[in-house]
């Protein structure tokens, strides 16, 4: 019975019919009636009555359309009586909802349609979810399900777990025995739907759960794997497929779980790969479990009798299913679609868990059962295992870079024989070899093996199939990105000649890739690039000045690429007047382009930004032209849309340029391209404002408003936020270029930034972008210079630096809480992920302290007041155990020593403690900030710091004399303690004891040749030393003269230093008559002695 009045029920009825109309006005009049009749203004009356009609409309039809809308409604936002946003159905007055929701569940209990039940299933888990997230209790709900997973009907029976399968969160905190009964009631049923809609339930449910809770859950697993083999000997492999895929989700959550049954689970999944009767998609699937397993528990997987030889066996078969149809290769020569390998063959799953399991097993593990195959099928009689077994060098060589790097000739005496072969997909799997390892093992291939590569890859640039010559030319773009100019320079007439040649096909594809080397090679080669200009240059003109036929836009977007990538390497001098030719052409294609998805649009931004360097200050009067269309797209809104059925998601799964994001029980798509569009918009933003600095002036309000600081709060792409930050200083720069440092446009444009850069730093969720809010602030700082922040905004920082280290030290604990109780085969597996996050939290850590630098820097004891809040931090830092907060500590007490002077002293105790202690840590890094510390009380902090000056030099001595003090680990160290001796005696001379002999020791700290903030102080005091005329310089002159000419020969003497050194050194020497000859036969190359004479001289 209806708790409705009948004619609102009729019209209702109505009103749903109109919503299926085919009839586009009738639809478009019924949602606007929808949102303004019922979801508006009686929304508590339309969701009963949904739930009304689901239960009680005649057609079946109607009952599941009645059923999605609810659920689109059900969880709509909009605003509750105290003004909050809230989804509709929860935001309902208590009664009205409890009457609304047990209709819907008892429609459930009673649908015996299973299309229709599953829609309201889908409702009733939306209303679930909405519950659960807002802590709210649906007591009966629970009830209903177990009823219905234990009802006789096996649709009911699916149901029940398909509910637990989208919402498990109302099961969770359910009594664990209940949960385990009802999961295990539905493994062991009788229906296959049942069981597989039950798996689905639990992998979700684990997901969900914590990984203490998974455990109490792990005795199930051998019921759920009891399931597969039934299933598999009916080959039905759609029922397969979706079991596999719960267990992929499983071994995601828990794959330790998986530990005591890992054997027999491999031998199933080899089974099925091996199973041709199946289908590829769920035989991929059994290989997607396996490399799953990779992913997540490598040690496991490592430690299995079978895996690794297993895996890697199944992997290279699938690599030879290259279709039975093509054996002559005839239609994949004749496809000119070249940048589209299917992902769902065989050989391309292949190749792709190759991959990871290089990646993630390492070479130790894979290598030796992959070159067992390798050598044979290199040298099969069959192309397809020649293919297989190349296309698998290129899958592993990243993940096994360093041990193949050692045998890297044997390798490429495997690989450079293909390229001759008979056969042209193999030529073509050849080439992609050399180019992945190219990529992989660089700079070592390019340096040690280029003759070997280019004489192997360039004979192939004239192959009679346009497939294997483009696919030549793109492995020269690899290989080409990471050589020097000198060891190309010697082949750019023959690479050149040949690319020229593909330049004049007949195929576009081959062109197209061509012009992409070209424009590669240019771009290594540099000025050496020059001698082909004239060549080259009117054949791209040509190619820009052809109309714009549709066919002909991706050829002309790389000939703009080209040209402008030449025009960088050779210069404005060389370019000439083809200068103003090349930028009038690319107005010209700017000003027609009409079409959203012309190819032409993307690379013209990045054209004129090379163009922007090119030509400087004189590129400006193209801007008014250029700034349009890039501000466009760099104000880009998300393009976002909601997706309510699954329908619509499985449409936008298979549409290019979408992402899907999963957000309270519905899912989102996000347009990818238009993000990326974005990035690419401001990326040159920041071009333009390096490169024309304060002549960008009249750009930068807008671009800072609209764009830059928007961008920092663009959460829908992480790369926007990133370079938006970039952006940012620069255009704070640009402006303090273009009116002065003290200008009141400058103080304008920062006051309305500098809160919103505040704010973002204490509201950042994530790590990594924190950190790169952090830089972007202390930049800024830099760029604004003195008193650029108020003691507001100093307190507002602290407290942003406050809460973002309380949060570390959140995570710090959970990582120590995380690796209790765990298994070394755990922590291992572990490891890269644990690391990530360390390195994370260390990057986030090193700009924090860089903004506490440039705050000290720009502001003094200024920022004392608000710095002292967090003091109980730094001191515990001080004394962790930890190197990176240690070292955190350090260098903060070192900025106050620098910029706050004698006020230091205030916290003299815990400063000369902590300064002492990092003297004789074993971290270098430590040591060094430490001495730095010592060096910069001695340089700024006046009277009050000299007795403990005077009492460190021991510690900084001992500094000086660690094992390996000038090694590669401690040499900084090493330096900044020989700095800071300098400097407390020149600086604090009349506090030492000896300072004679202090003097004496201190030389044989020397030399400096790397730190070059600490080598104008050591080599200053020296020249104090020299023209004392000082028993410690003029008693042992070799060891000053090599000492100085290291230094000269690491390039750390500039400017009024040098000449000082180098006429104290020359004076010290004419005087003792010592001939510098021997010493320098003895101590340098050939070119140090070269440098050093001509600085003496």
């Amino acid at each position: 019975m209806s708790v409705l009045p009948p004619e609102v029920s009729a019209e209702l009825t109505q009103l749903l019919q109109a919503l299926q109309s085919p009839d586009n006005s009738i639809r478009s009049q019924a949602e606007d009636h929808l949102q303004t009749n019922w979801t508006a203004t009686r929304p508590e009356m339309l969701l009963m009555g949904l739930a009304e009609q689901t239960a009680g409309a005649p057609e079946s039809s109607l009952r599941s359309f009645a059923a999605v809308i609810f659920r689109r409604i059900a969880s709509k936002t909009r605003k509750n009586d105290k003004g909050e946003n809230v989804e509709t159905l929860i935001s309902l007055p208590v009664e009205q909802a409890h009457v609304i929701r047990q209709k819907l569940l008892e429609t459930l209990a009673h649908e015996a349609d299973r299309v229709v039940r599953n829609k309201i299933g889908d409702a009733v888990a939306d209303v679930a979810r909405q519950y659960s997230e807002n802590n709210d209790q649906w007591p009966e709900i629970l009830g209903v399900l177990f009823n219905l997973s234990m009802a006789s009907d096996i649709g009911q029976r699916e149901t029940a777990y398909r509910v637990f399968a989208t919402t498990p969160g109302i099961i969770e905190k359910q009594h664990e025995g209940a949960v385990i009964d009802a999961f295990g009631r539905g493994f062991k049923d009788n229906s296959v739907a049942v069981q597989l809609a039950a798996m689905d339930a639990f992998a979700s449910f684990f997901r969900n759960i914590s990984k203490k809770t998974q455990p109490k859950y792990f005795a199930l697993l051998s019921d759920v794997l009891n399931i597969l083999p039934p299933i598999k000997d009916t080959h039905d492999s759609e029922d397969l497929g979706k079991a596999l895929m719960s267990l992929i989700e499983l071994a995601e959550a828990s794959p330790k779980m998986f530990k005591p049954l890992f054997h027999d689970l491999v031998m199933f999944s080899v089974s099925v790969i091996q199973d041709k009767e199946l289908t590829d998609l769920c035989r991929q699937n059994a290989l997607e479990l396996m490399a799953t397993f990779a992913d997540y528990a490598p040690s496991m997987c490592r430690k299995d009798a079978s895996y690794t030889t297993d895996m890697i066996t199944q992997c290279l078969s699938l690599m030879t299913d290259l279709g039975e149809d093509d054996e002559d290769s005839a239609e994949w020569l004749l496809n000119d679609d070249i940048d589209t390998e299917e992902s769902d063959l065989n050989h391309v799953a292949g190749e792709q868990c190759m991959d990871r399991l290089a990646n993630k097993l390492g070479g130790e593990t894979i290598l030796v059962p992959t070159f067992h195959w390798l050598p044979r099928m290199t040298t099969s009689m069959a192309w397809k295992d020649r293919h297989a077994a190349l296309m698998a060098i290129s899958a592993i060589s990243e993940g096994c870079r360093d041990l193949m790097i050692k045998e890297l000739d044997k390798v490429l005496e495997l690989v450079v024989p293909a390229l001759k072969d008979t056969h042209p997909r193999v030529r073509w799997a050849g080439c992609q070899a050399l180019g992945q390892m190219s990529t992989d093992f660089a700079p070592i291939m390019q340096k040690e093996y280029y003759d070997v590569v280019l004489k192997a890859i360039i004979p192939v640039l004239n192959s009679p199939e346009a497939r294997v010559k483009s696919h030549a030319a793109a492995a020269l773009v690899n290989f080409c990105e990471e050589a020097e100019k000198s060891i190309l320079e010697p082949y750019l007439d023959e690479l050149l000649s040949h690319l020229f040649q593909l330049l004049q096909n007949d195929k576009r594809f081959v062109q197209e890739q061509a012009l992409s080397t070209i424009a590669t090679i240019a771009d290594s080669a540099e000025a050496a690039f020059s001698k082909y200009y004239d060549t080259l240059m009117p054949l791209l003109v040509d190619v820009l000045q052809r109309e714009n036929e549709k066919e002909f836009r991706l050829l002309r977007a790389k000939a703009m690429e080209c040209a402008t990538l030449i025009a960088l390497a050779v210069g404005p001098e060389r370019l000439g007047s083809d200068t103003m030719t090349l930028v009038d052409l690319l107005a010209n294609i700017q000003r027609n382009i009409t079409d959203p998805d012309d190819p032409q649009s993307q690379y013209l931004m990045h054209c004129w930004g090379r163009m922007c360097r090119v030509m400087g200050p004189e590129f400006l009067r193209f801007l008014p032209e250029v700034m349009p269309p890039l501000v466009e797209l760099a104000s880009a809104k998300a393009d976002i849309q909601l997706l309510d059925t699954d329908d619509e998601i499985e449409q936008m799964q298979q549409e290019e340029g979408w992402e899907l994001v999963p957000l309270k029980g519905k899912m989102i798509g996000i347009r990818t391209s238009t993000m990326e569009d974005k990035h690419t918009a401001i990326e040159l933003l920041v071009v333009y404002a390096q490169t024309l600095e304060g002549q960008f002036a009249p750009y930068v309000a807008d671009i800072m408003e609209n764009i830059a600081l928007p961008g920092l709060a663009f959460f829908f792409h992480d790369p926007v936020r990133f370079i938006s930050a970039k952006l940012v200083p620069m255009l704070l720069s640009s402006y303090k270029k273009a009116y002065g440092p003290t200008s009141n446009e400058l103080r304008g444009l920062w006051t309305g930034t500098v809160d919103k850069l505040i704010e973002v730093l204490t509201a950042e969720p994530a790590i990594d972008a924190l950190a790169e809010m952090y830089q972007c602030f202390y930049e800024c700082v830099e760029a604004i210079g003195k008193n650029s922040l108020t003691q507001q905004h100093m307190d507002k920082f602290i407290d942003g630096a406050h809460s973002t280290i309380e949060d570390y030290k959140d995570r710090v604990a959970q990582r120590e809480e995380d690796r209790a109780g765990v298994t070394a085969e755990e922590a291992d597996d572990d490891a890269d992920e644990i690391l990530e996050a360390i390195e994370d939290d260390q990057t986030l850590l090193s700009d924090m302290n860089k903004a506490f630098h440039s705050i000290f820097k720009n502001h003094g004891a200024a920022f004392l007041q608000p710095w002292e809040r967090l003091m109980s931090t730094y001191e515990s830092f001080l004394t962790s155990t930890d190197n990176t907060q240690r070292q955190f500590g350090l260098c903060i007490m070192d900025d106050v020593l620098e910029y706050c002077g004698p006020e230091s002293v205030r916290y003299a105790t815990t400063i000369s403690t902590a300064l002492l202690q990092g003297c004789k840590d074993p971290s270098a890094a430590i040591r060094q900030a430490a001495a730095y510390g010592i060096g910069t009380a001695a340089q700024h902090g006046g009277a009050p710091w000299s007795q403990f000056l005077a009492s460190s030099l021991p510690s900084l001595f001992q500094v000086t004399q660690v094992p390996d003090a000038h090694g590669e680990e401690a040499v900084y160290a090493t330096e900044n303690a020989c700095a800071a001796i300098a400097k407390i005696l020149h600086f604090n001379k009349q506090s030492v004891e000896s300072p004679q002999a202090v003097a004496s020791q201190w030389v044989d700290t020397l030399p400096v040749t790397n730190d070059e903030e600490a080598a104008p102080y050591a080599y200053g005091y020296l020249v104090e030393l020299i023209e004392q005329q000082h028993p410690a310089v003029t008693g042992q002159i070799d060891k000053i003269f090599v000492y100085v000419g290291k230094a000269v020969e690491a390039e750390m003497l500039h400017g009024q230093l040098a000449v000082r050194v180098a006429t104290a050194v020359r004076t010290l020497l004419i005087a003792a008559n010592v001939d510098p000859t021997p010493l320098l036969q003895q101590h340098f190359s050939p070119a140090a002695q070269d440098i050093i004479r001509r600085h003496f001289t």
